[in-house]
């Protein structure tokens, strides 16, 4: 794992190729570009994934019509950036924001970048749903916007449901839905299912498949999740 520091020097030494006239350039399209030549697998998946958060994440607030300190200072939050590269962050933040194409179009070539890798797509969906709840309700628009992007990621709608139920409340925490297994379903089920779930969240997981060391607290929060669940069905939450 390549230190702290570097992955946003990486990103900074990327943005800086970038024309400052090129309000409205094809971000990730550059960007990939970019780390073609630059970087070795390991570094080019965090930081790919890193970009695809921050200029996805853009589009979701524009789509939402309106872009609050919450939805950035979350995409802060949620990276750790050192406050010396904030200024980047903002700048790719409003690339993609001001860039005049449709966010599918962001989506499908995020999902290019990141074909052979389901499970990190899933991981960005489940990102972009931390960055949605930051004013702490996920909005109507923000849901279909997430909806899209998960359709177009090709993301299984059972695992979709999933990732929606440890950040929506629709009514009581559903600690069934969270681990995807039926209501009435026998002790071994649930216990087989929250240790795929567990073992697929680990945070030595997330790193391997890409997802920064400065994003793991986003497992942190899965796993939070997780626990809650098997711990409310383990004591008995009626089916």
């Amino acid at each position: 794992m390549f230190a702290l520091m570097s992955l946003w020097s990486r990103l900074s030494e990327i943005l800086a190729r970038l024309p400052l006239a090129d309000a409205i350039a094809p971000v990730i399209d550059k960007v990939a570009e970019a780390l073609k030549s630059s970087l070795g697998t390991e570094a080019r998946r965090q930081v790919a994934f890193t970009v695809s958060m921050i200029a996805l994440s853009a589009k979701m607030a524009k789509a939402d019509g309106v872009v609050t300190e919450d939805e950035v200072g979350v995409v802060r939050r949620l990276f750790e950036v050192p406050e010396a590269e904030r200024r980047n962050v903002a700048r790719l933040f409003n690339l993609a924001k001001q860039d005049v194409a449709g966010f599918e179009s962001y989506a499908r070539k995020i999902q290019g970048l990141h074909a052979d890798e389901p499970m990190l797509l899933e991981d960005i969906v489940d990102g972009l749903f931390v960055i949605a709840k930051a004013d702490g309700i996920v909005h109507e628009r923000e849901l279909d916007f997430l909806e899209t992007v998960a359709e177009i990621f090709q993301v299984a709608p059972q695992a979709f449901v999933r990732i929606q139920a440890r950040h929506v409340r629709v009514g009581d925490f559903d600690p069934y839905m969270v681990l995807g297994v039926p209501r009435g379903a026998t002790p071994d089920e649930v216990k087989s299912a929250y240790r795929k779930l567990a073992s697929e969240h680990h945070p030595d997981r997330l790193v391997a498949r890409g997802v920064p060391a400065e994003c793991i607290r986003l497992a942190t929060d899965r796993m939070a999740s997780l626990n809650r669940a098997y711990d409310l069905i383990s004591r008995g939450v009626p089916a």
